[in-house]
């Protein structure tokens, strides 16, 4: 018996008319869609497609309690790639759900371990939020021979550093409860002047600012700095204008 196909599905950054024109006729065409969540509470990607979900769908919910260790998660996404299979096998197609990206950051990646090398699959590319962050403070974030580097804000601060000494420009991601080391981090190295703020990008809720104007330290879970450090000048009109 033929099995279905398993669907990595980019959902993009969140505003839901940035989904691509192929998640959108897959995701309504599957008989099951699974989606990734929090161990409590909604789900975010889930809410990005919410418009194409019908009733009949057959919905698996995938939740990962939000922690620094592994554990659970791993048995997390053993118990989902069991729950997919079952319907894989059945012929039934299978779409997973992933904010931004599949295979950048994205958590479609330990089911796509899990499952590639027994069904057919097809990863769909969605706009990431590196992308979007470019795109809302308009400034861009490379150019020419540039080195541009994403890294994730839980790395300790010498990695960091020493990564952002060999870049031109950077995406700090994942900033969330590390605001306040990360603007510490930029300022050692002289970059606060150079850096943008960014959270919920895409929604209604988007803020943007530069570094040095945010206060606190504490940011939502979805939220970056975009540091320019190259021999090119860009400003970022949005910032400098306010608007």
């Amino acid at each position: 018996m033929t099995t279905g196909t398993l669907y990595g599905v980019g959902v993009g950054p969140g505003a839901p008319d940035l989904i691509t024109l192929r998640a959108w006729r897959l995701l309504t065409g599957v008989p099951v869609i699974a989606w990734p969540a929090p161990g409590d509470g909604d789900s975010f990607a889930r809410s990005i497609v919410a418009g194409c979900i019908r009733a009949d769908h057959v919905e698996i919910p995938i939740r990962v309690p939000m922690r620094t260790e592994r554990f659970p998660a791993a048995e997390v996404y053993d118990a989902a790639a069991v729950e997919i299979a079952a319907h894989l096998d059945a012929g039934r197609d299978v779409a997973v759900l992933c904010e931004g990206d599949p295979f950048f950051f994205g958590s479609f990646m330990y089911l796509f371990q899990r499952l590639s090398d027994r069904y057919p699959f097809e990863i769909v590319p969605g706009v990431s939020s590196v992308m979007a962050g470019g795109a809302a403070i308009a400034r861009p974030l490379a150019a020419r021979n540039e080195v541009f580097s994403v890294i994730p804000a839980p790395l300790g601060d010498d990695r960091i550093e020493a990564q952002l000494a060999a870049c031109d420009a950077a995406a700090i991601i994942k900033v969330g409860r590390h605001l306040g080391r990360m603007r510490a981090l930029l300022d050692r190295c002289g970059l606060t002047a150079q850096s943008c703020y960014a959270e919920r990008l895409t929604l209604e809720t988007q803020k943007l600012a530069r570094l040095d104007d945010m206060p606190g330290d504490a940011a939502p879970y979805f939220s970056m700095i975009l540091v320019y450090k190259g021999e090119e000048a860009w400003p970022s009109p949005v910032l400098e204008t306010g608007s």
